[in-house]
């Protein structure tokens, strides 16, 4: 190992342990170091504490987005539709709940919207994106032609953070062996494949809105809102549209205008329920039933709303809807027509290298579901 090397990286830690910010390119040249491995352990480890614990700003995320994006981001080759829309959490929250933006996804796509979606399994929760996902069917270690051809058949795809065939370098292997929140949170969501140009995100603290619509936007979103919900009752937030309470908005357009402002459910036509409707039970056998009766319409009425009211919001940003509420009513029709469930079969089918096998999987979540 290189002992100027060593030491350089190193005054770069002590600076963020001092609470001194470093700039896009220093930023930058540290991850360079830490996704090509040229940096112990312990040194990778202590520069992600430290950035997240001094408090990151836009450049510094920005910085590590461009080493992800150029050393370890397996791009999309064709064209795919126009408007292209994420929705995703940097975790990282307090109030951990049903996976409404994996629900809320599929309705979006149900009613028109091409979602490219960029997830991974569960660091600080208990059920991450490719993890529920998983669980009815989808293929979340598959090649990003696959989900690419998804998203121009299916107008839904998935692309897994934590799968070498996504980030071939050394995303998974950092990812994989920490358990506490990081400037990746946010960093490596960005780095999607699809480059997708309109998105909902939410965010673990209400501060980090501006921020992160701010990355945004210097990372190529036209379009976009950035969320942080409370609830009425409790202490902490969720990185969703709350519909348990007041939940903050930073939305910014293309023309470069931002909005902040607040909502709550009844704001857009639903009415404000108790966390514990939401809430994470903590088992995927539980959340993957709990996902498809959603998804039908079938009982747990709370997190129909709530996969409803972000679903909207991603119709919204896409410019499908002129408001939210309007959304939110589209999407409750998709759900009791049968055209969300319908479309989360066919994307198990469409991603998938065993297609008939993803769908065994789904159907033996809906006969579980089903008997409840």
């Amino acid at each position: 190992m290189n002992e100027d090397k060593l030491k350089m990286f190193g005054k770069g830690i002590q600076r963020l342990i001092n609470r001194e910010n470093l700039s896009r390119e220093e930023t930058y040249a540290m991850f360079c170091q830490v996704l090509k491995n040229e940096q112990p352990d312990l040194h990778q480890g202590a520069f992600l504490a430290a950035l997240v614990s001094k408090g990151e700003t836009a450049q510094e995320i920005a910085g590590a987005w461009k080493a992800i994006d150029e050393l370890d981001t397996v791009e999309t080759v064709s064209k795919l539709p126009e408007v292209l829309v994420e929705n995703s959490g940097t975790g990282m929250d307090s109030l951990k709940t049903f996976n409404v933006s994996s629900a809320a996804a599929i309705v979006a796509s149900a009613c028109g919207a091409a979602m490219a979606r960029h997830g991974a399994r569960a660091l600080t929760s208990c059920c991450g994106t490719v993890d529920i996902l998983e669980s009815v069917g989808l293929d979340v270690e598959c090649d990003v032609a696959v989900v690419e051809k998804s998203i121009k058949s299916e107008g839904i795809g998935l692309f897994n953070g934590m799968s070498p065939k996504v980030h071939p370098g050394a995303l998974g292997r950092i990812l994989s062996r920490i358990r506490f929140g990081s400037t990746l949170n946010i960093a490596a969501s960005l780095a999607n494949p699809a480059r997708p140009n309109h998105g909902l995100r939410g965010v673990y603290s209400e501060s980090m809105l501006p921020l992160a619509a701010g990355i945004m936007a210097e990372t190529g979103y036209k379009r976009g809102m950035v969320v942080h919900g409370k609830d009425d009752r409790l202490l902490g937030g969720m990185d969703e549209i709350s519909i348990t309470g007041e939940t903050t908005v930073e939305e910014f357009k293309e023309s470069g205008e931002t909005f902040t402002y607040r909502l709550r459910p009844e704001d857009v036509g639903l009415k404000t329920t108790l966390f514990e409707d939401i809430a994470a039970t903590g088992d995927l056998v539980t959340e993957s039933e709990r996902f498809v009766r959603v998804l039908t319409g079938r009982g747990h009425e709370a997190c129909v709303d709530f996969t409803c009211y972000n679903a909207g919001a991603v119709l919204y940003v896409a410019g499908l809807t002129d408001t939210i509420e309007a959304g939110v009513t589209v999407c409750r029709e998709a759900i009791g027509n049968g055209s969300a469930m319908e479309k989360l079969r066919n994307w198990v089918q469409t991603q998938n290298h065993s297609p008939q096998k993803g769908l065994d999987r789904l159907e033996q979540v809906v006969k579980r579901a089903y008997s409840m």
